[in-house]
């Protein structure tokens, strides 16, 4: 039987894991910088969770989570997304507790949704978010939003457009939920079943229907931007007031609804202006998340946080042309002829490691030629000869790939050597 790689998922093969660890040090870099620090959740948690979380009206929800029971009956469901785990961590390890708020944390790792697989997404792929939990001061949500457009900017990325709204509060949601059911009701035999289950328990994801998307009802809908009460309105100019400050451009726009139902006050995605990048330009969305921890148990602690696809940042910057610097290249190769040989090079290659220089040699015992065909494909900028005659006087012979030139060297000198010409190279 011939086995193949799941539909929707990949291998990353080392030709492209290198740019991946380029861009997870970038993320890694930022967050230091922003002092928002690691939490791993596991991969897969109770399915009751992102139900209450995520929100059963949602596409995740109801379609694409992978959920399955487990030898102990209990439904458990492969992480769809990042913040109900994260949010999950924080009530039950009591971080609301924690002297120092809002708890700055960001995660990194592969989430799992069924859905159609297209150019940079995947069933299995990768999220890098970020969560401050604990403040409900509107400089923080432009702190998130700038941290994730500084992500984009040392990718290289230039070509980006910042879109914001406001989803309200509480009181606004409920005003704007009972317009938008007065609009869609006399005609919602017009619309899919997953609108018309979405009528009374959140209409506003009608609004972000992909099936019904040109029905002209959608265009026409109450904007909620007319049901911001002076609370809401006040909260999203000074949000506006941050971003301005910090110099970041941003567009806003009352139609952007994210798709989880979590979200309240501040919404935001960061997309792709490249020309060429594809019809799907979101690379990145985010939003505040008040009444979320209490929604699972926990006290009230208001929160914003972001997520975005690694795989979609690297189309991005593919399509924008930016390229890291190469992998590194080996330090040194060591080519070793005969038994005795080998078993200096092996020794001499323990002492090159140790001394923090990348090192590698031949363990398929090919010939002298085969083994410098292999130095030049991996790129070493030394070459370590070992024969028989090396070993009887105790020395190698050393080789600048770059110019050809060599020299016999004490066996014991040259990891010192070697050093030292790479330092002064």
């Amino acid at each position: 039987m011939k086995f193949k790689v799941p539909r929707g998922t990949q291998d990353l093969l080392p030709t492209e894991t290198w740019k991946w660890q380029r861009v997870e040090a970038i993320t890694r870099e930022v967050c230091e910088m922003y002092r928002y620090q690691e939490i791993r959740t596991p991969i897969f948690e109770q399915t009751d969770l992102f139900q209450r979380a995520v929100g059963d009206t949602t596409d995740i929800v109801q379609k694409e989570m992978y959920t399955f029971k487990d030898k102990g009956d209990r439904s458990l469901t492969l992480r769809p997304e990042g913040t109900a785990s994260v949010v999950r961590s924080f009530v039950e390890n009591k971080m609301f507790g924690y002297a120092d708020q809002p708890v700055k944390l960001y995660y990194s790792g592969p989430m799992f949704r069924y859905e159609r697989q297209q150019a940079g997404r995947y069933r299995q792929f990768v999220q890098f978010g970020v969560e401050a939990i604990g403040s409900n001061d509107p400089a923080i949500d432009a702190e998130v939003i700038g941290l994730a457009m500084d992500v984009y900017k040392r990718a290289g990325l230039k070509k980006l457009k910042l879109v914001i709204n406001s989803l309200g509060d509480a009181d606004c949601r409920a005003s704007h939920k009972a317009a938008l059911i007065e609009h869609f009701e006399p005609s919602i035999d017009e619309f899919c079943s997953d609108c018309k289950t979405r009528l009374e328990k959140n209409p506003l994801r009608i609004l972000d229907c992909k099936v019904d998307s040109e029905n002209p009802l959608i265009e026409s809908a109450p904007s909620l931007a007319n049901y911001l009460n002076e609370e809401s309105t006040a909260y999203f100019e000074a949000v506006k007031t941050y971003l301005t400050d910090a110099n970041i451009d941003f567009v806003v726009d009352h139609n952007l609804v994210r798709g989880l139902d979590y979200y309240n006050h501040t919404a935001f995605e960061i997309m792709s202006d490249s020309e060429g990048f594809g019809a799907i330009t979101t690379l990145c969305g985010g939003g505040r998340y008040n009444g979320l921890t209490e929604e699972i148990g926990g006290p009230a602690a208001p929160g914003i946080g972001f997520a975005m696809s690694i795989e979609r940042l690297l189309l991005a910057m593919e399509a924008e042309g930016v390229t890291f610097d190469a992998e590194p290249t080996l330090d040194a190769y060591v080519v070793t002829l005969g038994d005795a040989a080998k078993r200096v090079g092996a020794k001499l290659l323990t002492d090159l490691r140790a001394n923090g220089l990348r090192s590698d040699m031949d363990y398929t015992d090919r010939k002298m030629k085969a083994q410098m065909k292999s130095a030049d494909r991996l790129e070493a900028k030394y070459v370590i000869v070992i024969g028989d005659e090396e070993v009887e006087e105790d020395v190698v012979m050393l080789r600048n790939m770059s110019d050809r030139a060599q020299d016999k060297i004490s066996t014991a000198d040259v990891v010192q050597k070697l050093l030292q010409d790479i330092k002064e190279g």
